[in-house]
């Protein structure tokens, strides 16, 4: 029996931990909080890693409609998709608590999706709109740990910069 799904899924699950042990420490108050600077605020960096969750795992390796199918509401590949500029505004975008919300649904579904997912399927190219790293649904599935990390460390970042310590 083959090791990588387990270990796509395993990886996923740390990067997961890793960005919520961030996320409970910051108040919602302070998720739309762009510091001197940083072109960046928390709840853009959670929407955009639930809709590439939501796209890269559950779209592109699943194969399933993620809209359509009530994975991830159609205004986030809008507010959060690659070309996405974040916007400081709140008034613009869902409350921090709605964002984390299909932050963490979105998550579930990705790894039911891994555990559904064939090995011998993993080596499948993935057709749609081509990817910088990823061709195959292999890749596709590794990338999502390693861009959660990136992402993560962007939080913390953010953290740092609104004045709270390290997380160690």
């Amino acid at each position: 029996m083959s090791v990588r799904i387990p270990a796509l899924i395993d990886a996923l699950v740390f990067a997961r931990g890793y960005t919520v042990s961030l996320l409970d420490f910051i108040p919602e108050s302070d998720w739309f909080t762009m510091p001197d600077g940083c072109p960046s605020h928390v709840a853009w960096q959670v929407g955009h890693l639930a809709m590439a969750e939501a796209r890269l795992i559950v779209e592109r390796v699943g194969g399933r409609k993620i809209v359509e199918e009530g994975v991830l509401p159609a205004q986030y590949l809008k507010l959060f998709g690659r070309e996405s500029v974040p916007d400081p505004d709140p008034g613009n975008h869902p409350s921090p608590g709605e964002i984390r919300g299909v932050f963490d649904r979105v998550h579930p579904v990705a790894l039911q999706i891994l555990k559904e997912t064939r090995d011998d399927d993993l080596e499948t190219l993935v057709v749609g709109s081509p990817h910088r790293f990823c061709r195959t649904k292999l890749d596709y599935a590794g990338w999502v740990s390693a861009r959660e990390m990136l992402h993560a460390g962007q939080i913390g970042l953010l953290r740092r910069l609104l004045g709270q310590k390290a997380v160690w």
